[in-house]
């Protein structure tokens, strides 16, 4: 059996920690300064602006923690290292999402039956503030955000916080010239519907890797079929692929030799097994069994 371990160590782990620890403390005053201004101009908006963006300070702390304890080297209590904890923290941060979204539509069912007075003088100026933070905040991550899911989900929590400021701004504007204080709760509300669609994807992600389903953009027939076309595989059994963090996939099986070849050379034939899964589908960890006879049987079946 060949056990193939890449482990990959990022030699930059600690610039994109610089870069959302920056971003923290950026959110953190924008979060404050929203709520303050949504309590003082009665706008539900804003003040749903600075729930997300709460979330959002939220999401960068255990980015910052994910992005540190995923970075800790395998030892013989965790052999895969502590990869798999950004997926959990990826998790954890859309459900906080999913659950402020929920109560954003409350507050706002409250609302509607009893109307606030809103100042728009009060409130333009701070979904300004909180705009040109967020795109601030989302230009500093904005080369690390396709790293792993973490930092796809902080990127996300950033990127629809900036355009719920917008919609902020945009209604602030308009209760400018009409007193219409529902304009206020429908902003509420596409915030809500920007939360729940920013969350769901990540939260589809993180489940399909805690359930060790197959990589996204990897199909496993074709890589079955793939394996058998490698000259001297006879036939393939115990497929599994899955992944351990985000960006990157494993994958084991059984290799049953072709035995209308006098002879095969093993080694080699994993190594052609091995380029092909790391030229054709990213995959560079692997345990390859390879077996001349097929000793696997009812009673010690590889599942």
């Amino acid at each position: 059996m060949n056990h193939e371990h890449h482990f990959h160590y990022r030699d930059d782990a600690a610039l994109p920690r610089r870069k959302l620890s920056v971003v923290i403390f950026l959110n953190a005053v924008i979060t404050i300064a929203e709520y303050i201004g949504g309590v003082l101009s009665g706008s539900l908006a804003l003040i749903s602006d600075a729930g997300h963006n709460l979330s959002d300070v939220l999401s960068l702390i255990l980015a910052y923690a994910g992005e540190r304890v995923s970075a800790m080297r395998p030892g013989r209590r965790f052999s895969f290292g502590l990869k798999r904890f950004e997926v959990l923290i990826a998790l954890i941060n859309a459900i906080s999402l999913l659950i402020i979204g929920m109560y954003i539509v409350y507050e706002a069912m409250q609302r509607y039956m009893h109307p606030p007075n809103i100042v728009p003088g009060i409130m333009i100026p701070v979904a300004i503030i909180g705009l040109l933070g967020n795109l601030i905040s989302m230009l500093i991550i904005s080369r690390g955000k396709n790293a792993n899911l973490n930092m796809r989900a902080a990127f996300l929590h950033l990127l629809y916080d900036a355009l719920s400021s917008v919609a902020v701004l945009v209604t602030g504007v308009l209760l400018l010239f009409v007193d219409l204080v529902v304009l206020d709760l429908v902003t509420s509300i596409v915030i809500v519907m920007m939360i729940v669609w920013s969350s769901l994807g990540v939260l589809q992600e993180s489940l399909r890797i805690f359930l060790q389903g197959t990589p996204k953009g990897i199909t496993a027939d074709e890589v079955y079929r793939s394996i058998l076309s490698v000259e001297g595989v006879g036939s393939v059994h115990g497929l599994h692929i899955w992944s351990v963090s985000s960006t990157e996939p494993f994958l084991s099986c059984h290799i049953c030799v072709d035995r209308s070849t006098e002879t095969v050379d093993t080694d080699h034939l994993i190594r052609e097994v091995n380029a092909l899964l790391q030229q054709r589908y990213g995959i560079a960890h692997t345990a390859l069994q390879v077996e001349n006879t097929e000793f696997c049987n009812a009673n010690t079946c590889c599942r």
